[in-house]
């Protein structure tokens, strides 16, 4: 499994999957975890959804969505920490193309 996993990737040594591994789950934990603070910053509380029909699906699905933006930022900046910037850049880049955000990356011709 992990090596067709490397195939896909282009990765070369079980260390670099390993730290690549790491970096996921590093970014997965800390993105999820400044949500929240980052929410309660902005005054938004689980308490203001209360009274509202389905207010805590609501929550938390803002929650999600403020998750997503942080965890690709937090992802290239962990990446780079642990010498994976190109890796990292490039899955970002896929990531955000597969998003929707492809405008993001087409080089501009002059004429």
């Amino acid at each position: 499994m992990f090596k067709r996993l490397k195939k896909k990737w282009g990765i070369e040594s079980d260390i670099q999957l390993t730290v690549i591994f790491i970096v996921f789950a590093i970014t997965g934990s800390a993105s999820a975890k400044l949500a929240l603070p980052l929410l309660e910053f902005l005054g938004i509380q689980a308490t203001d959804f209360e009274e509202i029909p389905l207010g805590m699906f609501l929550y938390f699905l803002l929650r999600i969505l403020i998750i997503f933006p942080i965890y690709q930022v937090l992802l290239i900046v962990v990446g780079t920490v642990f010498f994976q910037f190109k890796f990292f850049w490039e899955f970002e880049k896929k990531i955000l193309k597969r998003v929707g955000l492809k405008f993001l990356f087409e080089k501009k011709n002059k004429d």
